[in-house]
């Protein structure tokens, strides 16, 4: 009679097991977006500020690397730039001068033909001799023949001048082009977080020349989290992307945290279970990994396990 009630407590103790739900629907662990950055640029390393698990922000300069060679080919495009302003600057007023000549030798010729006027009537009277008169239209012809020459000759510097114009233009811009390609090398120089978060890892130490492409340091956004889940594809019909989700970080001893999430990635391809995951199924061969993100108040840690409810 003991046996028979040993058995059937024993079978009502299996039973309410049986019945227990989870207080979740997926199993993973925590991820964070990390981005490795690397060198822009080759040389002496000659700051570096930060250190592992420092704090950083989106576009915080934490380090450069030398630049001495680069900011002085600036300077020496800037110096050429200057040079050719002043050619061209130099080359105007030598053709204002030329104008200007132009000009003084018109207002003679008119001044002179005013006075051969007024002599030719004086000879006619007989007032003056012939030779006044005559010395005035040769100084007249001497003067149109000037006149004639600047005027070709500005006619000329003018061709001339337009082609030094362009040639110098063509060269500034040039000279532009490589300031701006300059620059931007210099700014490649400055070392920055391209997004904020915590620094992982460090790979170069202040000192060491570095190449370009070089890994620097790890950086992780550990505000905006997610964790890395997997159901099978009897949950999969009941989970869509944006749907809310439950997170529980898994601190042992029965401690959780929870957090409010949004699904924001679902798998197209299913996998095989890892062994870490327990699934609804327990043991589902195959699992569809689901990617649920939501926000950190810098208690989670990457790789600590974790749980879902949808």
């Amino acid at each position: 009679m003991k046996k028979i009630f040993l058995l059937a407590s024993l079978a009502f103790l299996l039973a309410s097991c049986s019945d227990h739900k989870k207080d979740y629907d997926a199993t993973g662990t925590f991820e964070a977006t990390e981005v490795t950055v690397a060198a822009k640029s080759s040389g002496e390393l000659k700051s570096f500020n930060i250190s592992e698990g420092q704090s950083v922000e989106e576009n915080q300069v934490v380090g450069n690397i030398d630049d001495f060679q680069l900011q002085q080919k600036q300077e020496e495009l800037t110096a050429t730039e200057q040079q050719l302003d002043e050619n061209a600057s130099a080359t105007s007023s030598r053709q204002l001068n030329i104008q200007e000549q132009l000009a003084s030798l018109s207002e003679q010729i008119t001044n002179e033909e005013k006075e051969q006027k007024r002599y030719a009537e004086l000879v006619k009277d007989g007032a003056v001799p012939r030779k006044q008169l005559d010395d005035i239209n040769n100084h007249i012809k001497v003067l149109q023949r000037q006149y004639d020459a600047t005027r070709n000759q500005i006619n000329s510097n003018n061709t001339s001048l337009k082609k030094q114009v362009l040639a110098i233009n063509a060269q500034k811009q040039g000279i532009k082009a490589q300031k701006r390609q300059i620059k931007d090398q210099i700014n490649n120089t400055q070392i920055s977080s391209p997004i904020s978060g915590v620094v992982l890892e460090k790979y170069v130490e202040k000192g060491e020349f570095i190449s370009m492409s070089k890994p620097l340091f790890k950086v992780a956004d550990t505000k905006t989290m997610f964790i890395r889940a997997y159901v099978t594809s009897k949950q999969l019909k009941n989970i869509k992307l944006g749907q809310k989700a439950t997170v529980m970080a898994d601190y042992g001893n029965g401690q959780k945290k929870q957090y409010n999430g949004i699904i924001t990635w679902i798998s197209s391809r299913s996998e095989f279970t890892p062994k870490t995951i327990l699934t609804d199924d327990e043991r589902a061969d195959l699992v569809y990994a689901v990617k649920i993100q939501f926000q950190n108040d810098d208690y989670v840690k990457i790789g600590m396990y974790g749980e879902v409810k949808f």
